[in-house]
């Protein structure tokens, strides 16, 4: 009889297919997306430094913020692709590398074109990581942690979007600008050497030829498509800017998806959108970030130009939203409820919460912080329940063999549906604004340019009446949108349980894990 070896027989302290370290890999991958999401927000509170220090003119500033969220939103799907087929843990490491080094050059810059240019350079990184830390979570997590693993990577996301104005208008406080970048380096340095030293490297693609055609056609739709909403707002829906980059956008998506049919290895298997649970878990999660983006935006202007609020305390006032998220996730809360709800049922709480949050902010907290820290409370909790459960569901829908695409799919999700929160709610603002205003202001197109046209204590007022009432207008366009969202995809991913279970033979059940299946119904 063969000779055993000792550590053959040995008991193991963790259930089989559970990494040992897998809560502090955890850990590390979260400090880093936290870097990565606070740099979407943590720029817009030094654009009056940036005018001063660096001479930088309006359009500098805004391609100064732009630059980061146009390269990562365009290489999203590329760098999933890419962690798939070269390694995970190896593009997490270059991820780091090149969001570390391109933080430095940005510290250092000494013109816009220099900034702007470190702020790509970020893109690039932060695309890297943001596909490279969900597919990590999903190699290293078991069906049964999986919802609260990714619950806490899904809190560190709402963190971040929250406490990027926070942490920049502190720094600004005592430090100069560049100091909003020099405080990434320390973190990418920590983060990188923790995940060379724990991360398992995993692949699941190789010895097919990679899809360059693909590639390059998601990178030129999705930066068209994104360009133009980022662009509407500032330059008119109308102006030749934003239809020439939107019509750019959708050729080049329609394009892609052509392509990807026909190739016998595509990027992206657009196959998957047969698959009911994908279709479910995608419409739900363009809607919850349409309702974040959206809602983000609209408090941000309703704490300061309607109640009044500075910068820092305006962000002080946000946070017990990202708060609520962090609380309810790290504590495991949502995660436990998905066996007992399921999936559909998750999911259509959570937007209705998140829709009852904004309804709650447009009619109780129009004047009084208090109507709107409730409406906070309600969203987070909603946030919570909602958001990771739906990238729950799209990562499951997607085989474990292409996890990096899936988080690329899920980050795009995320981009597309901020971006067009903004757009949408913006529009409806300005709209409901320009319509509400005196006549002694009319043709303005802001608060500041109608407050200009003012000649009277009564006419001020009643302009900000008019902006008040934009506000309450859009976020209750938001609540119906994000409650409607919520029930569809409901809908859609309790149909694709029932004929699962149907093709299975066997009852439904409420249940959260999932397989991880990539064939299509």
């Amino acid at each position: 009889m063969p000779a055993v070896a000792p550590d053959a027989i040995a008991p193991t302290l963790q259930p089989p297919g559970r990494h040992a370290t897998r809560w502090l890999i955890l850990a590390v991958i979260c400090i880093a997306q936290l870097t990565v999401v606070l740099d979407n927000t943590v720029l817009n509170v030094a654009v009056p430094s940036l005018t001063e220090e660096l001479g930088a003119t309006t359009a500098d500033v805004q391609w100064m913020i732009n630059a980061y969220s146009l390269v990562q939103s365009g290489l999203l799907l590329i760098a999933g692709n890419s962690a798939d087929r070269y390694g995970r843990k190896k593009m997490l490491a270059i991820g780091l590398a090149l969001f570390g080094i391109a933080s430095l050059v940005a510290a250092l810059a000494h013109s816009p074109s220099q900034l702007i240019g470190a702020r790509a350079g970020m893109g690039i990184g932060g695309a890297l990581l943001m596909t490279t830390t969900l597919a990590v979570v999903m190699q290293i997590f078991d069906d049964a942690e999986r919802p609260k693993a990714i619950g806490i990577w899904s809190s560190v996301n709402s963190l971040g979007f929250a406490a990027g104005p926070l942490i920049g208008g502190t720094l600004l406080d005592h430090f100069w600008w560049g100091s909003l970048f020099l405080v990434n380096i320390p973190v990418a340095v920590i983060a990188l050497v923790a995940v060379l030293a724990l991360v398992p490297e995993s692949k699941s693609r190789g010895g097919e030829r990679p899809d360059v055609l693909g590639a390059l056609l998601s990178m030129v739709g999705m930066v068209g498509v994104v360009f133009a909403i980022i662009s509407g707002p500032v330059t008119g829906w109308l102006s030749g800017q934003v239809l020439i980059s939107a019509v750019v956008g959708i050729a080049g998506l329609a394009l892609f998806a052509f392509w990807e049919l026909r190739i016998p290895h595509p990027m992206l298997d657009m196959h998957f959108f047969r698959n009911r649970r994908f279709i479910g878990a995608v419409s739900g999660g363009i809607l919850v970030a349409f309702g974040m983006g959206g809602s983000m935006f609209l408090l941000t202007q309703h704490i300061q130009l309607v109640l009044g609020y500075g910068p820092l305390d305006a962000g002080l006032r946000m946070a017990p939203l990202a708060l609520t998220v962090v609380l309810i996730n790290f504590t495991g809360l949502s995660a436990r409820l998905l066996p007992r709800f399921g999936t559909p049922g998750m999911i259509v709480s959570g937007m209705t919460l998140l829709a009852g949050g904004l309804t709650a902010i447009s009619l109780l907290g129009g004047q009084s912080y208090g109507g709107m820290l409730f409406g906070l409370i309600v969203m987070g909790v909603g946030v919570a329940i909602a958001m990771p459960t739906m990238a729950n569901a799209i990562m499951s829908a997607i085989p474990p063999a292409k996890a990096g695409v899936g988080a690329g799919v899920n980050g795009t999700l995320m981009e597309f549906g901020q971006g067009l929160g903004v757009a949408v709610l913006g529009a409806v603002l300005n709209s409901r604004f320009a319509a509400l205003l005196p006549l002694a202001a009319a043709g303005a197109g802001s608060l500041s340019a109608a407050l200009a046209r003012t000649h009277s204590a009564a006419e001020r007022t009643a302009v900000h009446d008019a902006f008040a009432s934009g506000i309450g207008t859009s976020q209750l366009v938001g609540a119906t949108a994000v409650f409607l969202g919520g029930l569809l995809a409901a809908v859609l991913l309790r149909r694709a349980e029932r004929v699962g279970s149907a093709a299975d033979g066997t009852p439904a059940a409420p249940t959260g894990n999932d397989p991880a299946t990539g064939a299509a119904e």
